[in-house]
């Protein structure tokens, strides 16, 4: 492999993206912000711990139902103007929150809090891919440690301020969410308004997809006790808030490190079904384990944390799971099943609320564990589906062409050039330099794009539309059939995961035509691309080509 070229860091970006990696870190934040202050809120506004818990409710019921309309707004007035409105209306209503002198004036706050998130989540990772310079790889690594440093740093922070005043995460929210707003609209261009409009019914009639349904059930079941830990933990550890903002950082770390890093490497060994039924099961484990510990402290604290590292996992595999069985847009997909997680996640504070004050407070901890061993049937009654996607997206999609000449099949025996482009300015020089090597070997060129849906914890983001990516291939196909004679054909291919899922999509596809190469950009997407061809098959039967714009040779690999 060549080592010279050199590439951009991702971190070199645009303003536009910095605006809005910056508010995602901070809407990251929110996820563990509020924990550290519950005992001081109920103690500050004289409330229960049952009344306490209507804030998550009223955020997460909000955000459920306006994430059924998300899309119907978004593809009305434009992504950016859609970002713009969700910011304004969380510095508004957190502001409003920290204001506020009675529990029910903080819920109600909450409520309008939701739906300002409703309306960034949906639209902050297309932003940030948008605007990215670098392309797709450098967009998901920002994202990724914009989700890394919020999960970590919210509790941290909430802690310090909550040790001020229970106020003070509120007031810290709106001032940074303020200064984010201010950036995006200074920065982020103005996003055209998209021509295809979705209607408000979409992500209702998407449910009607068993698959989807089923996959969006678990997701309930799991939100319903992620939530109840989340609403109930910090009162059993008997800590103060800067303690509590130590217990949930570091919970918040192991949530954003096996989200990123560690789901995809046991999604690939073990599979996506079999991972979250075990994770499943180690979860309600863990709520069993505070429900019989709910007068010992250290056991909540040490359940609580441990429970980040199986959280991270089943955020990232469950939304895996869930574009993989849906038949429709990802967009659409995300709202539907946004609806049915944030449900789940809404109810539960206040049902374990309620059982609580008419039980105890083991009780609400055992209808968390439960609500996760429910979840398993429910799960497996979805692997039929699990599977059957997981065999569609490696079915490839041949691309119809124009030019006469060139072929839709290859001759029997003949192993062909594979090569794999992607939207980029350079797909053109490596489509010529792979038919050059075709040519002198005698051998069909097989030019191959793969459309990719990036998982980054519990969100997902298509890279282009299928038209658009059969239009990249068949833009190739007719090119090269009218400057040559050598016979091709295209392929587009679907991959749901990481950019090494990517290759190991390639690799399956390979072995099917029996291919002799491989050629790929040298990129970062083309090195992990590599990567996950020689993660599929550690001993390849082909030769890896790494072609280099940048250089007058071919390293061969």
């Amino acid at each position: 492999m060549s080592a010279s070229g050199t590439t951009a860091s991702p971190f070199r970006q645009p303003k536009a993206v910095w605006a809005v990696a910056f508010a995602c870190v901070i809407s990251f934040m929110g996820i563990g912000l509020v924990d550290p202050i519950l005992p001081a809120l109920a103690e500050g506004l004289k409330a229960s711990p049952s009344d306490v818990s209507l804030l998550f409710t009223s955020y997460l019921v909000v955000t459920a139902v306006a994430m059924l309309g998300v899309n119907w707004v978004s593809s009305r007035i434009g992504s950016k103007q859609t970002l713009v409105v969700g910011l304004a209306l969380i510095v508004v209503f957190a502001a409003g929150a920290g204001l506020m002198n009675s529990i029910a004036g903080v819920i109600g706050f909450r409520a309008g809090w939701g739906l300002g998130n409703a309306l960034f989540i949906a639209t902050s990772l297309a932003a940030i891919v948008a605007s990215a310079k670098g392309g797709f790889t450098g967009a998901i690594i920002l994202y990724e440690a914009a989700l890394g440093v919020g999960i970590a740093v919210g509790p941290l922070l909430g802690g310090f301020l909550g040790s001020i005043s229970w106020r003070g995460p509120f007031f810290g929210v709106a001032v940074l969410m303020l200064i984010a707003l201010i950036a995006t609209v200074a920065f982020v261009p103005r996003t055209a308004k998209p021509t295809e409009k979705i209607p408000l019914s979409a992500p209702l009639s998407a449910l009607r997809h068993r698959g989807l349904l089923i996959m969006g059930i678990v997701a309930l079941l799991y939100n319903w006790g992620f939530f109840t830990m989340m609403g109930y933990a910090p009162y059993p550890m008997k800590l103060s808030a800067t303690q509590l903002g130590l217990v949930f950082g570091a919970w918040g770390v192991l949530v954003a490190a096996f989200a990123v890093y560690f789901a995809p490497r046991l999604q690939r060994r073990f599979g996506t079904g079999r991972v979250l039924l075990v994770n499943l099961l180690c979860l309600a484990l863990v709520m069993a384990a505070i429900a019989i510990g709910i007068d010992t402290p250290d056991v909540v604290i040490v359940a609580v944390i441990v429970s980040g590292a199986f959280i991270g996992i089943n955020n990232t595999l469950t939304t895996q799971a869930v574009m993989m069985v849906s038949p429709v847009d990802r967009s659409v997909a995300s709202s539907a099943y946004g609806f049915l997680r944030f449900i789940g996640g809404g109810l539960a504070p206040f049902v374990a609320g309620k059982l609580a004050a008419a039980t105890t407070e083991s009780m609400a901890f055992a209808l968390g564990a439960a609500a996760f061993v429910i979840a398993v049937p429910v799960l497996a009654m979805g692997r039929k589906y699990l599977a059957a996607a997981e065999q569609e997206v490696q079915e490839p999609e041949p691309v119809p062409t124009t030019v006469e000449k060139v072929a839709g099949a290859l001759p029997e025996g003949v192993r062909p050039m594979v090569v794999a482009i992607g939207a980029n300015d350079h797909r053109r020089w490596i489509v010529d330099k792979a038919a050059q090597l075709a040519r002198l070997e005698s051998i069909p060129l097989e030019i191959i794009h793969v459309r990719e849906t990036q998982i980054v914890g519990d969100q997902a983001v298509a890279r282009e539309t299928a038209e658009s990516a059969h239009a990249l291939v068949s833009e190739e196909l007719d090119r090269i059939a009218k400057t040559t004679d050598l016979q091709a054909r295209g392929m587009v291919l679907y991959s749901v995961g990481d950019r090494e899922e990517v290759g190991r999509v390639l690799a399956r596809h390979i072995d099917r035509v029996n291919a002799r190469a491989v050629a790929i950009r040298r990129s970062p997407g083309g090195v992990a691309t590599v990567r996950g061809l020689l993660d599929e098959h550690g001993e390849t039967s082909y030769n890896i080509v790494l072609l280099d714009p940048g250089l007058a040779d071919i390293p061969l690999v």
